[in-house]
């Protein structure tokens, strides 16, 4: 899950936040990633992403209140569980929430050698 770094027009749609995760972002947005943009106000978010069949984006507007302004944070990436309390208006996602994302590199584990 990848957080764009700054404030976002929320007049644009599918081709041009498509534009924004491969040019701005440096990401695949075929890979299945999804990828949140908060508008400069911070009443309304997006969140983009490609199903396997063909690209989906999902937006909420807040009657009350702001969602967090991740560009204020410096965090590129949030799990998918902060997105769920990010996208609820919950307060508790200004900070980090979850230990850093592993990679598949730090996942992969020498297996110990037989004794045989």
């Amino acid at each position: 899950m990848f957080v764009r770094d700054e404030p976002t027009d929320m007049r644009k749609s599918f081709n041009t936040l498509s534009a924004i995760v491969e040019h701005d972002m440096k990401r695949d947005l075929l890979q299945g990633d999804l990828f949140l943009f908060v508008s400069r106000d911070r009443k309304r978010a997006k969140v983009l992403y490609f199903d396997g069949t063909g690209l989906c984006l999902l937006a909420k507007r807040l009657e009350r209140g702001q969602f967090g302004a991740p560009w204020k944070q410096r965090r590129k990436e949030i799990t998918l569980s902060e997105l769920a309390l990010f996208i609820e208006g919950s307060e508790a996602v200004h900070g980090p929430l979850s230990p850093p994302l592993l990679r598949r590199a730090h996942l992969v584990t020498k297996m110990p050698e037989s004794s045989c």
